[in-house]
């Protein structure tokens, strides 16, 4: 790692005003912690170091010097981290209305699952974000794990990973995702729907872009072609639906909300929000009641430490990838990891490589002003009952070999296969409705 700049390692004052407000500093701590947290959930966190800054300049623009000792200031974290976070379906009951049969009596108490599950990914120096989502219905074993109440479960050796959760809580999910990939995970937290409606409805909306229509009956949208600003309910709808995108697959839900994330980056970037102290503190306290997280994730010096790491990321170094899968051959609505594409995508991360994403933006989306195709494509199968679905390649057949080979471009960036579907934050992404 390179060592510390002078500004970096320039000790800064402690901002003082003639009177002492005890309020004042407290709110400030507040949104700091809250404006990190969500960004972290929301995998923007590039954004965080900016809002940082930005606030903890206005609060000391009238800030007078009395002397005294100056302690030093807080540098970025070091080395890298690893986040994961984990969508909840948790039944509550301020909007139970808009879960149907979730929260129908006798369901809403059967546990939760984690349907979206992401690793935010932060390299050491020089500092890059990679995003990985794991689909909920990948097969994968699942470790001995100890719940809520402390009892031990026994470990599985194929089940859904949304499962985790519900078999043990957070920390479940943590361990499962670490045997998988072999990744240190140090951070995490969950966030069940309802959060992310608030989190959205705190920034002002988020604009997204469907290249096609979205009809979907299931989470009832019937949206046209074009740019639409989402919030409260139709956020939610937005990101659940999967039966109204590419294939009708989870697969083209997660290049949905890949979209959602990319383009809330920017919302929060833009003067909107990021000037506006009335919308970051709204959003710091909606943040801190909206997410759970674990106990290395709530020291305030934490938080800022890691904005601190990635307050200079660009949005082409912020890359969002689904982890690569195939269909499961003993079940066609089931995906299991694509083992050889997966550990070139590691081992470039391991090795804090640039990463160039040679294959499509993801099953629902296309590139904005790229003609939508119709959604239905090999491996669709039209959606389960209940609810799952791949939308992934097929395996090889017995003796095939589909293996990539590891490459990477003149700039030195590993040119990831083409099985790795993805984008970046900079680049621009709309939803490929299904009609149904």
């Amino acid at each position: 790692m390179s060592a510390a700049s002078p500004e970096r390692s320039r000790r800064r004052t402690i901002a003082r005003h003639g009177r002492l407000r005890t309020p004042r500093p407290i709110a400030q701590l507040l949104t700091l912690v809250g404006v990190a947290v969500a960004t972290v959930m929301v995998a923007g966190i590039g954004l965080t170091g900016y809002v940082t800054y930005d606030l903890a300049s206005s609060y000391a623009a009238d800030a007078t010097d009395i002397g005294g000792e100056v302690p030093p200031s807080i540098a970025e974290i070091q080395g890298g981290a690893n986040i994961l976070v984990a969508g909840t379906d948790v039944c509550e009951p301020q909007y139970a209305q808009y879960f149907g049969d979730r929260c129908a009596e006798g369901l809403a108490e059967e546990g939760a699952r984690s349907d979206v599950n992401l690793v935010v990914h932060i390299s050491e120096e020089p500092r890059k974000i990679t995003v990985i989502s794991f689909p909920r219905d990948l097969m994968v074993p699942i470790p001995e794990c100890t719940d809520a109440n402390g009892n031990v479960t026994s470990a599985m050796s194929k089940q859904m990973l949304n499962s985790a959760f519900d078999t043990g809580g957070l920390a479940c999910t943590v361990a499962t995702i670490e045997q998988l990939t072999g990744m240190d995970i140090q951070y995490a937290a969950s966030v069940n729907w309802g959060g992310v409606m608030a989190i959205t409805d705190a920034v002002g909306g988020v604009t997204v872009c469907l290249a096609s229509p979205i009809r979907d009956p299931y989470t009832g949208i019937d949206w046209p072609a074009g740019e639409r600003t989402i919030q409260g309910l139709e956020a939610l709808q937005f990101l659940r639906t999967r039966h109204g995108v590419g294939n009708g697959g989870d697969l083209g839900r997660i290049s949905n909300q890949q979209q959602y994330m990319s383009r809330l980056a920017r919302k929060m970037m833009s003067s909107e929000v990021l000037t506006n102290p009335a919308t970051l503190l709204k959003l710091a306290k909606t943040t801190l009641s909206a997410i759970d997280p674990s106990t290395s994730l709530t020291n305030p010096v934490t938080l800022v430490q890691l904005a601190m790491a990635v307050k200079d990321v660009p949005f082409e170094d912020i890359v969002f990838v689904q982890y690569p899968v195939y269909d499961d051959p003993s079940d066609p609505n089931r995906v299991v990891p694509d083992e050889a594409a997966a550990s070139i995508l590691l081992t470039a991360l391991a090795n804090n490589s640039a990463l160039q994403i040679t294959g499509d933006a993801g099953v629902g989306v296309v590139a904005e002003g790229a003609t939508p195709t119709d959604g239905a494509t090999d491996g669709s199968t039209d959606g389960a009952v209940d609810g799952t679905d791949s939308g992934s390649v097929e395996a090889p057949a017995d003796g095939a070999t589909l293996e990539p080979t590891p490459s990477t471009a003149p700039d030195g960036s590993v040119l990831l296969p083409s099985q790795i579907t993805g984008t970046t934050a900079a680049q621009s992404t709309c939803s490929n409705g299904q009609v149904n």
